[in-house]
């Protein structure tokens, strides 16, 4: 396992103790300062602290201190506070005109022999209209939840 020095200059320093002395802020963001002045090994630190130490003070694994620390070496010291932003990026089936096409379709009459619109019935319309290649029954759900209608409802108003 390597083991990563991490050396704190006086600002990133006074910028730790104001965040644990004070204000709110997430647990997370609190520990993880604790960590890095605890685990500071350069010129402006006056007492020296093993993990071993850290780890039964703060009740934190041995783990948590060597992630924080890799991260404070490799990648900085504002994501060694604040984490990193998710990348991962979410393509949406439906947008807008599909979303008013299934609430319109919804409120419409349903087809001969049913008395209402089911979520499947409804998913398989939109894929026979050609406005989708696909569409769960999970997906209309989601979408008619967030409308104020009951689609298929006998008591208006």
């Amino acid at each position: 396992m390597n083991n990563y020095k991490v050396t704190l200059t006086q600002s990133e320093r006074e910028q730790l103790q104001a965040i644990t002395a004070k204000g709110s802020h997430r647990s997370q963001k609190v520990l993880n300062a604790l960590i890095l002045l605890n685990c500071d090994q350069g010129e402006f630190q006056t007492h020296r602290t093993t993990n071993e130490q850290i780890s039964t003070i703060l009740g934190i694994s041995d783990r948590k201190i060597n992630r924080v620390k890799k991260k404070f070496v490799e990648e900085g010291f504002e994501i060694a506070l604040h984490g990193k932003k998710a990348e991962r990026v979410y393509k949406k089936k439906v947008d807008g005109d599909l979303e008013a096409r299934i609430i319109a379709t919804s409120c419409s009459t349903p087809p001969q022999g049913y008395t209402r619109w089911s979520l499947r019935m409804l998913a398989d319309c939109m894929v026979e209209l050609a406005y989708v290649d696909e569409l769960s029954h999970e997906t209309v759900r989601q979408v008619l939840k967030k409308t104020k209608s009951t689609p298929g409802s006998k008591k208006r108003g």
